[in-house]
């Protein structure tokens, strides 16, 4: 019986410390979640802070403007100027080729009218209100009536080369601009490189930030000198087509002007 009282008196020891540890640890566990549950309340507090706005963004022109500065006012100064020049030129021999374009059957039309009502004469005065080049190489052509019709055709020649000089005028200029803005873009590339480079032998060392504002401008003056090409590139293509097509309509013209002549001085 005694060993009996002491085997249940151990057990229930065992059992009430047990019960003592567990209660000791879920205690501990719930301080330490009281603790993790108040730390955090700042910085949750930190986070709701309201947010800075956003600066806004930045228009094509300002972009366009901090790229040019950037670039180095030098060379992008003179790519500019390239470009103003030829857009100068290009934008005067727009307007100079659509105003030489001439109605070259309406302009026959009234020539025939004129030389059968009212002779070489009143062809010429015809002629002569009739702007552009065509009409010029008819009054050429009119003049030299009298002396026969292989004069006539020496003249028109003659003056048909004279009048495609003069369509053809400041073109070359666009020409070399279009030439000469990428070479100064690759001149600008190797300057910046050479100061990419001088600035890595002063420092000793490479490092991406000693490099990198030579190599942007080096970047950026050649595409500067790409696009002012590539502008002036499409303006002339368009100037030669344009040249093109009105020297064709001349010579189409000067042939009907030949025959309508051999044709006046055999009925007459």
């Amino acid at each position: 019986m005694l060993a009996g009282v002491f085997a249940f008196g151990a057990t229930a020891q065992g059992f009430s410390d047990s019960d003592s540890t567990e209660v000791d640890s879920a205690a501990v566990d719930t301080a330490q979640a009281e603790e993790v549950y108040e730390e955090p309340v700042e910085e949750i507090q930190e986070i709701a802070a309201p947010v800075e706005e956003a600066a806004p963004s930045k228009g094509f022109h300002q972009v366009v403007k901090e790229q040019f500065i950037d670039g180095g006012p030098t060379f992008m100064g003179i790519v500019l100027a390239c470009l103003i020049l030829g857009l100068a030129i290009a934008i005067e021999r727009i307007i100079h080729l659509n105003m030489a374009s001439t109605n070259t059957k309406k302009l026959l039309a009234d020539v025939e009218d004129a030389l059968s009502s009212g002779g070489a004469d009143a062809a010429k005065e015809v002629c002569r209100n009739t702007r552009g080049p065509v009409a010029s190489i008819f009054t050429q052509g009119l003049m030299r009536m009298s002396e026969g019709i292989e004069m006539v055709e020496k003249s028109i020649i003659a003056y048909g080369s004279v009048e495609m000089g003069k369509l053809e005028r400041g073109m070359i200029w666009i020409s070399l601009f279009i030439s000469l803005a990428p070479m100064l873009g690759f001149m600008g590339t190797v300057i910046g490189m050479i100061e990419a480079f001088d600035a890595i032998a002063e420092a000793g060392d490479v490092s991406p930030a000693l490099v990198a504002s030579g190599i942007k401008v080096a970047l950026l003056t050649t595409v500067g000198g790409l696009i002012v090409a590539v502008i002036l590139q499409l303006f002339y293509n368009y100037l030669v087509s344009k040249v093109d097509s009105i020297v064709n309509s001349m010579e189409d013209a000067s042939i009907s002007l030949v025959d309508l002549l051999v044709k006046h001085n055999l009925s007459k």
